[in-house]
């Protein structure tokens, strides 16, 4: 009897090549198969752009193109199918891999593709990797901190209604905004008259070529930016230094000036 292949979930990080869990990256050259999402509206696939290039032979990749689509009953039959595939290498003896961007579990397709396919081999053998998320990517690019002390982070998909957002700006001390789409230019314009744009970062495409970095947001225009595949890190008030800075003492200069 063939035993069954085991799958891997790998989150590849924001978009830098080799930005990943070496573990991982070991695993995934060990690997039969390969599954990478595409976006319907690329002609490439961002999460495989994220692997080193030329060290896995081009035959073990598959691309699968995933939907953006708010109907329920579409993304069902997307991912049920997807699933269905997945088994079938997997019953054949396989072991496949499925990348994601950023990490596997914080808003990623590979959520609803594990749990399809947990539904259709219930004893499945897998294990998901963790990755770099691009609010972690861009808090590193900009020195920003997520969290000091006992700061209240709130991780956040952008609502529609912008004094939803207000309100959750107020009740934390950051907020990591993600999934921000269309609604950019107001949420760029609630940070001006809050004033706390200044203290606020911008990032979209993160670790890829076509990156764009604002450390201060009030240097950001609405104008011609982009709010697929951005994160926006904020912070209610500006940052207090916690600690004193060193005072020069003229007790050992030891007349070497005088």
């Amino acid at each position: 009897m063939k035993i069954r292949g085991k799958f891997y979930g790998v989150g590849v990080g924001p978009g830098e090549p080799g930005l990943l869990p070496l573990v991982a990256w070991e695993t995934l050259k060990r690997c039969d198969l390969i599954f990478v999402p595409r976006a319907q509206s690329l002609d490439y696939s961002a999460a495989r752009r994220a692997l080193p290039q030329g060290e896995i032979p081009e035959d073990r990749f598959r691309e699968v193109e995933f939907l953006m689509d708010s109907d329920r009953d579409v993304l069902r039959t997307h991912y049920a199918q997807l699933a269905q595939t997945l088994a079938d290498e997997l019953n054949a003896g396989k072991n496949v891999a499925y990348l994601t961007l950023g990490d596997s579990l914080t808003y990623s397709t590979y959520i609803y593709t594990v749990h399809a396919l947990r539904a259709l081999v219930p004893d499945l053998r897998h294990r998901t990797f963790p990755g770099i998320t691009s609010y972690c990517a861009l808090a590193a690019e900009t020195d920003w901190p997520l969290g000091e002390g006992k700061e209240r982070v709130l991780l956040l998909p952008c609502p529609d209604e912008m004094s939803e957002l207000q309100a959750a700006i107020e009740l934390h001390d950051v907020v990591v905004l993600m999934k921000i789409g269309r609604r950019l230019p107001d949420v760029l314009r609630l940070l001006d008259k809050l004033g706390i744009a200044p203290f606020c970062a911008y990032g979209h495409r993160v670790g890829m070529p076509e990156a764009v970095i604002q450390p201060d947001v009030s240097q950001l225009s609405d104008a011609g930016q982009n709010g697929y595949l951005a994160t926006l890190l904020i912070r209610r008030r500006a940052r207090v230094e916690r600690h004193s800075p060193v005072q020069p003492d003229s007790t050992q200069t030891g007349g070497a000036l005088l």
